[in-house]
């Protein structure tokens, strides 16, 4: 039986805090599943094709092809637990930087443990190096003309820059 987990967010954009529990899911899961939230309130840096093609690119060059070939990506925009359903997946993945995301993240899996019973959550501790990163921290940092470089991967800078440029 395949193994099969999905690590819901927003990716917008992917940073190296998220390749590093990508990569633990990896150890895992013989699948896993990058699922894009799509929420209707919400406007992204990056459209969702823009964020596929950039998971895309980082997996190949973070896990080389083999294990890039073992992720999906994949939007949603329904309970995050009926995405892990439509997909065969038996857990989520959540990463936790400090206290204040298990926190949070104790009570979404118990809300999901309630809704879905059958999908567990499993929590993997983010790497020092990368605990203090976001996402949302790496859109204000590259806003204002700070360099994200430390954060996200070298394609991801690329297209922030790029991204940027065109709203400047």
């Amino acid at each position: 039986m395949t193994r099969t987990a999905l690590y819901p967010g927003s990716f917008d954009p992917v940073t190296n805090g998220h390749i590093d529990i990508l990569r633990h899911a990896l150890d895992l899961a013989d699948r896993v599943v990058v699922a894009i939230g799509i929420h209707p309130g919400k406007t992204p840096l990056f459209a969702f094709e823009e964020r596929v093609a950039m998971i895309r690119s980082v997996a190949i060059d973070a896990f080389g092809a083999a294990d890039a070939g073992r992720l999906e990506v994949i939007a949603f925009d329904n309970l995050v637990v009926e995405a892990a359903r439509d997909n065969g997946a038996t857990f989520l993945v959540r990463g936790l930087r400090d206290g204040t995301d298990l926190d949070f993240e104790m009570q979404m899996a118990g809300m999901n443990r309630s809704l879905a019973p059958q999908v567990q959550t499993v929590f993997l501790p983010a790497s020092p190096e990368v605990r203090h990163i976001t996402a949302t921290l790496v859109r204000q940092i590259a806003k204002m003309g700070g360099d994200v470089s430390h954060f996200v991967p070298a394609h991801v800078v690329e297209r922030l820059a790029e991204r940027l440029s065109q709203a400047r």
